[in-house]
């Protein structure tokens, strides 16, 4: 099924405008989702808006949003005054700024999307754009549900990808961690280059086709298994925790078996073993683009 687009604009780089298509670039649907039902009757449950103090259920017309300023005291906002200061969507992606792609903390990315070209007309300078962009990412600004959002985009294959970005106010200091005064500066000379030799032992390019989700697969064998009315399959307990051992024997070991990995022929992980379960087909999954 051909992917559909949420958003239709315009991607702006000073004089250079290209008419595209935003495009989600993750599928809710992998993953299960749980409505709540009422154990006795298998009805699914409401919920009604309750105001404690009036002791009624209160309709959606007498709701307003209100803001926490101090504990137990609010102030009330109503959808009007937002409105007033929500920007307007001018569906325009204004490039202002570029930088290397790897310069980009990871811990600033939020929300990734797909962008393609809006049409033919557009696809000759978008591909233009695209491989201009290669090894750079672009910075802009979109308003977006709302809001403005601060975005990076990128060359993805033969389309763009686009990273909504958190403001800088949204990130905490790592320094906030108390427990990280305990963890020194500096480290044994020995004991470092043996564990860079161990890094470098597993060190590969990463295929995240072999890391399946194996709790999500389980899940959905369990719910299939009580739709269709056969015997629910139980996953097996989880192993003992690691015991902490001997750095230096811990590496030494981790070295051992990078260097067996390196002489046996690769392997996906197999999933978990599950108890009264029958033999089944291995689930195909799709590789990462």
């Amino acid at each position: 099924m051909a992917a559909r687009a949420i958003w239709k604009g315009h991607l702006r780089l000073s004089l250079v405008t290209i008419p595209i298509r935003v495009y989600p670039a993750t599928n809710p649907a992998a993953t299960i989702s749980f409505n709540q039902l009422h154990r006795v009757c298998q009805t699914r449950i409401q919920y009604k808006k309750w105001c404690p103090h009036c002791e009624r259920e209160v309709a959606r017309d007498e709701i307003v949003k209100g803001y926490e300023f101090e504990r137990g005291q609010y102030v009330p906002v109503e959808e009007e005054e937002i409105d007033t200061v929500r920007p307007e969507s001018t569906r325009v992606v204004a490039l202002s700024q570029f930088t290397d792609a790897d310069a980009i903390d990871p811990v600033f990315i939020d929300t990734p999307y797909y962008i393609g070209p809006d049409g033919k007309v557009a696809a000759e300078s978008f591909a233009v754009m695209r491989e201009a962009l290669k090894g750079k990412a672009g910075i802009g600004t979109l308003a977006m549900h709302g809001r403005d959002r601060l975005v990076a985009i990128e060359p993805r294959g033969r389309g763009l990808i686009m990273f909504t970005l958190r403001h800088e106010r949204e990130i905490r200091d790592i320094d906030a961690i108390d427990e990280l005064k305990d963890a020194p500066e500096k480290v044994k000379a020995e004991e470092l280059a043996l564990a860079r030799k161990v890094i470098g032992g597993f060190e590969d390019r990463v295929d995240f086709s072999k890391y399946p989700d194996t709790y999500e697969e389980a899940l959905r064998e369990m719910v299939d298994a009580k739709i269709k009315g056969r015997e629910i399959i139980t996953t097996e307990e989880p192993v003992e925790r690691p015991k902490v051992v001997n750095l230096m024997d811990a590496l030494r070991k981790s070295l051992d078996e990078a260097s067996r990995a390196k002489k046996r022929p690769a392997k996906a992980p197999a999933a978990p073993k599950r108890r009264g379960a029958k033999a089944a087909r291995p689930s195909r999954r799709r590789a990462s683009a």
